[in-house]
């Protein structure tokens, strides 16, 4: 690394010891665009990195709320607006109990990269709670949610910050908290996207990042003369981004063999094709039900306890559960298995050993930030159709996310190809290409704008 590149690591590593995912994110997006920082010094010079690296705000609160039997719970509440250099702060919250302020600040990091890739202007931020929706009430979860918002209303706006959804929170979720900002602003404004359809939502929202995904890796697949029809896909998670992911694979000819939650893994070897598929997303959706369920109704089928599907063969894998579900020793196990490709619908569920293992290996690679920007592209164009007062149908939205999917990965791919010395004709490092892409636009704005 270079002296500026690791003064700024260092210090980074000072100041925020406490949150490894942060400084997880922070490593793996500073060792990869040295190479522009090094051709482009206008960056050291306007101390870029150190600034980057630095929330604009960061805020937390307290959220008090009643469970139905009248007992009162507190929980923290955070938004964490960290750039605001092409954009209002974009980037969704997220209610679970593992939520605390160095997983936001890796998030919000993150968003602000993934957002620039997608060419519209957005900032990056992020936001939630140490609250668990699971096993409460819809009263609970309303309560909860009007507490929640009675405080961040005062740090959002269409103009400001719009937050969407992320783990736990859908669109149940965003109905209470829609619902609390216009009772106390008085104001029917895009300000959350994510909404219902019926009330300023987009079509193809719901299942804008599975798709988004599964189209990245298509563009992936391309440069070797390839597509995913046929392939046998392994597949983490069973929330809205995976069942959404399989979906697509299931129509565009793949066969996908797993899907997960956090207690262990289903395996089908038949394939979980859409039959399958719809009696998930009621468990899922409907019931709230665990994934060992699955057996029971499809026989053949395994449930796999306490296990990720790393462990199954397979073409390509598409981890779209949480942070940090591949390690150095999955990432390994994937590809002695035979694994060409992995395309993250998760943000950042490969730490770095796995990383390195990917591109050392020289598979097809998709990182999240390009990878499962589909989601916040399509939140995007939801601003865009609140702020005409429009619905776009379905095949205009998703005729715009297959284009802007194309446009990121062609702008990964052309700025890996100019940067990064590993690059080859048959190999493409997807990592560095998004990191500089992103990187590049960001810090340009922040030049021009001025020390603020």
């Amino acid at each position: 690394m270079t002296e500026y590149t690791t003064r700024v690591l260092n210090t980074v590593r000072t100041k925020n010891a406490h949150e490894p995912e942060f400084l997880q994110a922070v490593q793996e997006v500073v060792s990869t665009i040295e190479p522009v920082l090094t051709a482009h010094k206008k960056y050291e010079e306007n101390c870029i990195l150190e600034r980057i690296t630095e929330p604009e705000r960061t805020i937390m609160f307290r959220v008090p709320w009643t469970d139905d039997e009248g007992h009162i719970h507190i929980n923290r509440g955070y938004r964490v607006e960290f750039n605001s250099a092409i954009g209002p702060y974009k980037g969704g919250l997220r209610f679970h109990p593992s939520v605390n302020l160095g997983i936001l600040k890796f998030l919000g990091f993150e968003q602000v990269f993934k957002n620039s890739l997608t060419t519209l202007a957005m900032g990056g931020g992020k936001g939630g709670s140490d609250f668990d929706p699971k096993g409460k009430s819809d009263a609970e979860v309303m309560r909860f949610c009007q507490s929640f918002m009675t405080e961040l209303q005062r740090h959002i706006g269409a103009d400001t910050d719009v937050p969407a959804g992320d783990i736990g929170v859908g669109g149940r979720e965003i109905g209470y908290l829609f619902g609390q900002y216009k009772r106390l602003r008085n104001e029917f404004t895009g300000v959350l996207t994510g909404k219902a359809l019926n009330w300023g939502g987009s079509l193809i929202r719901p299942e804008a990042t599975g798709y988004g995904c599964v189209y990245f890796a298509q563009n992936m697949l391309a440069t070797r003369g390839d597509d995913v029809s046929g392939k046998v896909c392994t597949v983490s998670g069973s929330g809205n981004v995976a069942q959404y992911l399989v979906e697509k694979l299931n129509q565009l000819g793949a066969k996908v063999v797993t899907m997960s939650d956090s207690n262990g893994t289903v395996y089908d070897p038949d394939g979980i094709n859409a039959e399958k598929l719809a009696w998930v997303m009621e468990l899922k959706n409907v019931r709230r039900g665990r994934i060992k369920e699955y057996v029971a109704q499809f026989p053949g089928s395994q449930y796999l306890e306490d296990q990720r599907p790393w462990d199954i063969p397979c073409d390509c894998a598409f981890p779209c559960a949480t942070q940090n579900e591949i390690n150095g020793k999955d990432a390994e196990t994937l590809i002695k298995n035979g694994c060409k490709l992995v395309a993250e619908g998760a943000n950042m569920p490969t730490d770095l050993d796995g990383i390195n293992i990917y591109l050392q290996s020289k598979i097809l690679y998709g990182p999240a930030k390009a990878a499962n920007a589909g989601g916040v592209a399509v939140s995007g164009l939801e601003m865009a159709q609140n702020s005409q007062r429009l619905n776009w149908t379905r095949e205009e939205v998703d005729a715009k996310l297959h284009g802007i999917m194309k446009n990121i990965h062609e702008n990964a791919y052309h700025h890996a190809h100019e940067y990064s010395s590993d690059c080859t004709a048959d190999f493409t490092n997807y990592v560095a290409g998004a990191n500089i892409a992103g990187f590049v636009k960001v810090a340009d704005a922040m030049i021009d704008q001025g020390l603020v």
